[in-house]
């Protein structure tokens, strides 16, 4: 309907436009008029010229003999009447095709293009984002700001440079600013946030790419089929990951082992109901950068968040959905996740320690945890006695509350289950003593 508004407002004002050219009215030309109004100039110009003494009498008489010459002519072919006729015709036909002409073709022009757009074009289409434009498929809704991602990671560092998830984001964004490329300042950063965080899948996976970047594809593929073995089997990196086993296999003229069967579902996590990656989503994850693949998990990621606002009970797709988030460093989204599940079944120890680490790693450094994360560290604490993650963070919600006893108990308890070079033993030892012990 829009477009039909427009085409008429645009045929109103062309036609206003062109409303006085409609009105004017040519005048009729006469051929033997303007010819003898030519000759009569010339006559008098000769008539000039010969009182003036620059023409010799007899070259003044000869020229008009000829102009009369000429106008006797002009008068003698005007006289037939077929040429009359057929000259008069002419005029007229010659007077409409400039009086119409432009309206005509000023009409034509805009109608034959609107008529064009109405039938190749798509009006209700809206326009596409520039960095879309001329892709099969476009860009996922979310980008990695690899700057910003640099950037937080660096100021965690600053206060705690052991700080195992701010290595991890370092090494990442290194890696995707390099263009995909393990770069050794990356390499270094993940291989530091290895030894306190071994299992972690984002470490593992640029581990391996820096292995097969450096031509040990054996050594790669190893490391990715324990991450993948060790994963659960509805992580949203997998097809990435598969896919990424087996170009590089393919290009270092490996042959690719079979992929370990899943594990049996159990009680605690019930097969989820959201779908999985296709064969063909897989091979097209490793056509892409690895920027594009951390863009694309993204995208799966909030895919499945979405569903799961509309599927709340299903308690295995939160719990994949947490663990997700915890990936992608969304540590608020990945405690909200795990919290979802909870309410539909209390999860183990073992969903317990992601649970709270989830939380902890929200925490500034010096912070003291909220209630919530106290709430799931106390559960934790109560599900494994031993756990130096409850046991350093309930300690330092116990001093904050003026529990000192409590808090010296549990920081006693770890001290004494840490190993002699353990990176946080010299700051827990002063903890002890500021706090009396």
């Amino acid at each position: 309907m829009l477009e039909f508004l427009l085409a008429l407002l645009t045929t109103a004002t062309v036609a206003a436009l062109l409303w006085p050219l409609l009105r004017m009215r040519l005048p009729a030309r006469d051929r033997l008029s303007g010819e003898l109004a030519i000759y009569r100039d010339q006559l008098a110009e000769l008539e000039r010229e010969r009182e003036a003494g620059t023409l010799k009498p007899a070259d003044a008489a000869a020229a008009r003999t000829e102009i009369e010459r000429r106008m006797l002519a002009a008068g003698d072919a005007a006289t037939g009447s077929a040429k009359a006729t057929g000259s008069a015709k002419a005029a007229t036909t010659s007077d409409a095709v400039q009086k119409w002409l432009p309206p005509a073709l000023s009409l034509f022009v805009p109608l034959l293009a609107l008529g064009l757009y109405l039938q190749t074009g798509r009006p209700g289409l809206p326009a596409a984002p520039f960095a879309d434009r001329g892709t099969e498929h476009p860009a996922p809704s979310r980008q990695i700001d690899v700057a910003g991602l640099l950037a937080e990671a660096r100021a965690r560092l600053a206060q705690d440079p052991n700080d195992a998830e701010a290595l991890a984001a370092l090494g990442e964004g290194l890696t995707l600013e390099a263009g995909g490329t393990v770069t050794q300042p990356a390499l270094e950063a993940l291989q530091r946030a290895l030894k306190t965080r071994p299992d972690d899948a984002r470490i593992l996976y640029y581990l391996g790419l820096h292995e097969a970047q450096s031509g040990d594809s054996k050594a790669a593929i190893a490391r990715w089929r324990d991450l993948e073995a060790a994963s659960p089997p509805d992580a949203p990196w997998l097809p990435m990951l598969r896919a990424e086993i087996a170009r590089v296999a393919k290009a270092a003229g490996l042959s690719v082992p079979p992929a370990a069967p899943p594990p049996a579902p159990s009680t605690q996590s019930p097969q989820s109901t959201t779908p999985q990656p296709s064969r063909e989503q897989q091979e097209a994850m490793a056509q892409l950068t690895p920027e594009q693949r951390q863009q694309a998990i993204r995208s799966m990621v909030e895919g499945l968040a979405a569903r799961l606002a509309d599927a709340p009970q299903d308690r295995a797709g939160w719990l994949r959905l947490a663990n997700a988030w915890k990936v992608l460093g969304e540590n608020a989204n990945a405690a909200d996740a795990y919290g979802r599940a909870d309410t539909l079944a209390p999860v183990d120890a073992r969903i317990l320690a992601d649970w709270a680490e989830a939380h902890v790693r929200q925490l500034a450094p010096g912070a003291v945890p909220s209630a919530q994360a106290v709430a799931v560290l106390e559960r934790l604490e109560k599900a494994e006695p031993r756990n130096a993650l409850a046991l350093f963070y309930l300690g330092v919600a116990a001093e904050a509350a003026g529990n000192k006893p409590a808090a010296l108990q549990r920081w006693k308890t770890l001290l004494a289950l840490l190993p002699a070079d353990a990176p946080i033993r010299g700051m827990l030892e002063e903890r002890i003593k500021a706090a009396g012990g």
